[in-house]
């Protein structure tokens, strides 16, 4: 009998994908000993979004909050989405704060690290690996999955070997627009374990209706692990329903170790906070429907939400389909990059932007003339040189690997920067990852502590 485990995604991808992340520690703290009792094989709590969104509207210290949710886990491991050489950020560092940060992670609760790059470019991916191994937690590598005509299951498989080479603990296959077929990912997942003799994790979303068919079918040639998320935050742009695929897999004869009584108590606690960001408009109800254009356009559900956003913060809501038919030409103009972050907010936005102006790359942001530098790393497929040269303007691409042409004493820097204001390691890499949002938030917390005290002498 076959051994299927489950990651839950609720603490992170799940509540990224339907309410931009926007859930506080205070709304899932009560739950968390009785998840940590559910017999998941990891949960997945931080990484992603969640960082910046912590200290940027949660008001919440990113790390504090993983020490937290450590503390009341003991037993289940804790996983987190790093962006390779971005780690959680929209550009690349250079590698003693990617190995900074790696150490930090793991030092404050960490056991998975799900290491990918936007471009699948290993060379983006070799050094958090390096770091995640020595540190002795279990690195994840990962392949972005997409589909173009660069992109095949001899080309996935010879970046599995690289992974392989590099010591990672599984192969994570990562569907981040729900595009991955039934076929595809028995196809898929038959040529990596053919390849290697590594566990294999699938992640995909609901987004395009296939997400249930996707996992049984991979499950059938081998999968090991898959992403899901707990009823009340699963479905539309986020991750099949654990529970479903926990009852349909266990009548289908598999061996799935969780505890059913958890998994209905889990339940029942996230369905009331889900309807209340339903009813306050956070949840929007087009995040919880089935959207087959994703098929033709490959757009993740958070680039999704990302474009609505755009949108409605320009009035321009009515351009929606036309930024929809935008988006896979300007894929193909970049190189066929898989759309995933940061590469999904490039493309995503560009396309917003294309639209807008009436005129192809007429406006063009800082990000993409970035990206046609070669700083986010290889493209897939060449970048259109018709378009790279209007929007370089004659400015030469670099050569080489970025990363190595990056400043070394960038840690230094800000912790002189910081001075006093940084109390630990953990906040001068926060303020390296997002400096004006740390800043911002490090000076919320000195007022916060200051009228605590305030209110105590007042009180006494």
């Amino acid at each position: 009998m076959k051994k299927v485990q489950f990651t839950e995604t609720v603490l992170r991808d799940a509540n990224q994908s339907l309410i931009a992340t926007r859930l506080p520690y205070d709304k899932f703290e009560p739950i968390l000993e009785k998840m940590d009792k559910a017999g998941f094989y990891s949960v997945e709590c931080w990484g992603g979004a969640t960082f910046d969104v912590c200290l940027r509207f949660l008001n919440e210290d990113p790390w504090e909050r993983l020490r937290k949710i450590r503390a009341k886990m003991p037993n289940t491991k804790l996983q987190m989405l790093l962006r390779g050489q971005n780690i959680l950020g929209y550009k690349h560092y250079p590698d003693d704060i990617v190995r900074r940060f790696v150490r930090a992670s793991v030092k404050n609760g960490i056991d998975i690290i799900r290491i990918f790059d936007a471009l699948n470019d290993t060379d983006n991916l070799k050094v958090a690996v390096e770091e995640t191994i020595k540190q002795g937690a279990m690195a994840s590598g990962t392949i972005s999955y997409t589909i173009s005509p660069v992109h095949t299951i001899a080309k996935y498989v010879e970046m599995v070997k690289e992974l392989k080479q590099m010591g990672v603990s599984s192969i994570c296959i990562k569907d981040m627009a729900g595009i991955m077929t039934p076929k595809s990912a028995y196809d898929l997942v038959s040529g990596i374990k053919d390849a290697v003799d590594l566990p294999v994790v699938l992640h995909t979303h609901c987004t395009t209706g296939l997400a249930f068919m996707t996992y049984l079918k991979g499950i059938e040639a081998g999968a090991d692990v898959i992403d899901t998320a707990i009823s009340p935050f699963s479905g539309g742009t986020s991750q099949p329903a654990t529970e479903t695929l926990y009852y349909a897999l266990k009548e289908l004869g598999y061996d799935v170790q969780l505890d059913e009584k958890i998994l209905i108590d889990m339940a029942n606690y996230f369905k009331p906070i889900r309807n209340d960001y339903l009813a306050d408009g956070t949840l929007n109800p087009i995040s919880l429907t089935t959207d087959t254009q994703c098929l033709t356009y490959q757009i993740p559900g958070g680039m999704l939400s990302n474009l609505l956003s755009q949108l409605k913060m320009m009035n321009a809501l009515d351009k929606f389909d036309e930024a929809l038919i935008e988006t896979p030409r300007v894929r193909k103009d970049m190189g066929y990059p898989p759309l995933v972050t940061p590469t999904s907010q490039l493309v995503g936005s560009q396309a917003v932007q294309n639209v807008l102006a009436g005129e192809r790359y007429k406006n063009v942001g800082a990000e993409i003339k970035a990206y046609c530098r070669g700083e986010y790393g290889k493209t897939p497929a060449p970048i259109d040189e018709a378009v790279r040269a209007k929007i370089l303007g004659g400015e030469k691409p670099i050569e080489g690997r970025y990363a190595d042409t990056l400043p070394t004493d960038v840690y230094e820097k800000a912790a002189e920067h910081l001075g006093s204001t940084a109390r630990c390691e953990e906040d001068v890499l926060s303020y390296i990852a997002f400096p004006q949002v740390a800043e911002n938030f490090f000076e919320k917390r000195r007022e916060a502590e200051e009228n605590v005290v305030r209110y105590t002498i007042t009180e006494a």
